[in-house]
């Protein structure tokens, strides 16, 4: 039986979604809440052209062993923030039972759907397994996935380059704060390289996915565009979000939650964004947050960095 404890209930996204939109905008956690997102974004994983999955899923596979070794023997929380479907969690859950570190397994996400994937994946190979489904950039949220006294030491992941999604320096902080001596931390992110980087994103693959939520509620590629932007984060030199938006050339339609949405011809949507880093830059940001590096480990393309860290 998969069990999933709900902080963010899906009358709580749905009322989220429809604020968004007015606002125009559409954040992170809403291109993996429509059913056609989720089966886009899975279509996306199991296809090599998409990059990044490939990078940090075969980071993890190749570190796996050895991130067990530093971890130790004895129980093991493994908390997965962003779990999404869990795959590359599994790799790591394994490494740890062969090596003297029976794991338990808390996925943290906002989709239903991944979040049960994640966790049937986990029970199927023998590991307790229990959801979370939550909103981690929210500040009561986190405070929740706290560890209890009785809590075993945590391996706590955030994996697939999630961090981009989020204000770096403000996430890393929180992510510290989550820690406490004998915690582990392990993170990744995407080493920026230009016009190859917007390359990756920009391409068929990626816009089907980033479609999705807007084809859900009605918007189609006839009413407009999905623009891709390199830019500068003026607070954190090394750190480069890769912005996009939809802008409407006609006017259009968002009808979800019995609501009709008018998006008027030129009107822009953001969406949300995905941040890159210069590897010092990644960097300081776990030193500026308090945390030592144990471990770094780089993509074969050096495209993709991943450490292991703990409170200094």
């Amino acid at each position: 039986m998969i069990r999933i404890d709900t902080l963010l209930t899906e009358h709580m996204l749905a009322d989220e979604f429809v604020a968004a939109l007015r606002a125009r905008r559409l954040d992170e956690k809403f291109f993996y809440w429509f059913p056609l997102s989720v089966r886009a974004w899975l279509a996306l994983c199991s296809d090599g052209a998409y990059r990044n999955y490939v990078r940090s899923r075969s980071l993890v596979a190749s570190s796996a062993a050895r991130l067990a070794e530093l971890a130790g023997p004895g129980p093991i929380e493994v908390l997965s923030l962003g779990a999404g479907q869990g795959d590359k969690d599994l790799l790591l859950l394994q490494a740890l039972r062969e090596r003297g570190a029976p794991p338990s397994y808390v996925p943290v996400d906002t989709s239903q759907a991944l979040l049960e994937i994640a966790c049937q994946a986990a029970l199927g190979s023998r590991f307790p397994a229990l959801g979370v489904k939550a909103d981690f950039a929210r500040p009561d949220h986190l405070a929740a996935l706290a560890p209890d006294p009785e809590t075993p030491r945590r391996l706590v992941l955030m994996l697939g380059n999630t961090l981009g999604a989020f204000d770096p320096r403000a996430q890393v902080r929180a992510l510290a704060a989550l820690l406490r001596p004998g915690d582990l931390l392990l993170l990744d992110g995407e080493l920026y390289a230009g016009r190859t980087t917007v390359a990756g994103y920009d391409n068929p693959i990626n816009r089907r996915f980033a479609w999705a939520p807007l084809e859900s509620v009605g918007i189609r590629e006839a009413d407009g565009e999905i623009i891709f932007e390199d830019t500068t984060d003026p607070r954190l030199p090394g750190v480069h979000p890769l912005a996009k938006h939809f802008r409407a050339s006609r006017d259009c339609a968002a009808i979800t939650g019995g609501e009709t949405l008018v998006i008027a011809a030129g009107e822009r949507l953001a969406m949300n964004h995905s941040g890159k880093y210069d590897r010092e830059a990644f960097l300081g940001l776990l030193a500026d947050a308090g945390l030592a590096v144990r471990r770094q480990d780089t993509s074969d393309d050096d495209r993709f960095l991943m450490v292991l860290a703990s409170r200094a």
